[in-house]
C-alpha cells in the first residue's frame, strides 16, 4: 500500500541499503603511510573486534599507501605480511606503492618519489641516514636496492587493484564515474580524486576508498572515504562492515600512548 502511494504522489522508492553478505564480516583500513605503531595498535583492536562479534567469514581490506611520510613503512610492511599469513587480508595498491616499485627501476621515477614520502621510506631500512644524504640518484637507487629485501618488492608487487565484496567496492584513490566498475583504469584505481569525490550518482555499488585526507571519515550515499591522514594527524581509520551495519575502529596517539576508540 505505501509502495503504491509513494507512486501515486511521484516519490521515489528507497533505495536499499548496501550490505555485506550474509555471514560475512569486512574490515577496511585507510592510508597507512609508515605509521607502523598506529598499525600494529588497529591490528590488535580488530582483532579482539572481531572476536567480541562472533563467527564470520572475515576478510581485511588494507586500501593501499601502507608505505611513504611516516617513520617506519618497513615495519608496515612487515606486519601486513605477517597479518596475512594469520587470516584473509587483501590488500590494494597505491599511487604510493606504485612508485616505489618503479622508483627502485628509473631514475626519473626516483626524484618525485623521494618528494612525496620516499626518503622515509628508503631510511626506514638500513641504510645510513649520512650516506643517503651525500648520494646521488644513482647511488641512492644502489642503496635502497641492496637495502630493501627482494621478499618485500615481492610482496608489494602482489597487490591488488579493487576488491569487490557485497554491495561494496574497494579501492585505493577512487573511480572514473560512467565506466563500469570492471572497465575502470588503473591510474584512476590509484591516482584520481576529481571527478570521483564531487560526483554525486550511482558508481554501481558504495566505492570504499582512502588516498584524500579527510578530518573525519567522510560517508556520502555513494561512498565512503577514510584516510584521515595517519602520518599528520595521528589516527588510523578503520571500517567494519557486516550486513547493513557500519562501525568504525580508530587508533590515535595521545602523547606517548595509542587508544583505539570503537564507533558505531
Amino acid at each position: 500500500m505505501f509502495s503504491r502511494l509513494r507512486q501515486l504522489l511521484g516519490a521515489a522508492p528507497p533505495t536499499p541499503a548496501a550490505a555485506i553478505p550474509a555471514g560475512e564480516r569486512v574490515y577496511a583500513i585507510g592510508d597507512i603511510h609508515g605509521r607502523a605503531d598506529l598499525f600494529a595498535a588497529l591490528i590488535s583492536a580488530i582483532e579482539a573486534d572481531d572476536a567480541h562479534r562472533g563467527a564470520a567469514r572475515t576478510t581485511v581490506i588494507l586500501l593501499g599507501d601502507l608505505i611513504d611520510r611516516g617513520p617506519d613503512s618497513a615495519g608496515v610492511i612487515r606486519l601486513a605480511r605477517d597479518w596475512q599469513a594469520r587470516r584473509c587480508v587483501r590488500i590494494l595498491m597505491g599511487n604510493h606503492e606504485e612508485m616505489f616499485l618503479a622508483a627502485l627501476r628509473k631514475p626519473s621515477v626516483m626524484r618525485p618519489f623521494l618528494r612525496f614520502g620516499g626518503r622515509e621510506t628508503l631510511l626506514s631500512y638500513p641504510i645510513e641516514p649520512a650516506a643517503y644524504a651525500r648520494a646521488e640518484i644513482a647511488e641512492v637507487m644502489d642503496l635502497a636496492q641492496a637495502a630493501i629485501p627482494q621478499a618485500d618488492l615481492d610482496f608489494v608487487a602482489s597487490f591488488e587493484d579493487q576488491v569487490n565484496i557485497g554491495d561494496y567496492h574497494f579501492v585505493h584513490a577512487g573511480v572514473r564515474p560512467g565506466l563500469p566498475l570492471n572497465e575502470q583504469k588503473i591510474s584512476d584505481l590509484r591516482w584520481i580524486r576529481e571527478p570521483f569525490l564531487d560526483h554525486a550518482g550511482d558508481f554501481g555499488a558504495v566505492v570504499i576508498h582512502g588516498h584524500t585526507i579527510t578530518e573525519q571519515p567522510e560517508f556520502r550515499a555513494n561512498r565512503i572515504g577514510i584516510d584521515t591522514g595517519a602520518y599528520s594527524s595521528g589516527r588510523l581509520t578503520a571500517l567494519g562492515l557486516e550486513g547493513t551495519t557500519r562501525w568504525l575502529l580508530t587508533a590515535a596517539a595521545h602523547d606517548d600512548a595509542i587508544r583505539v576508540k570503537t564507533e558505531g
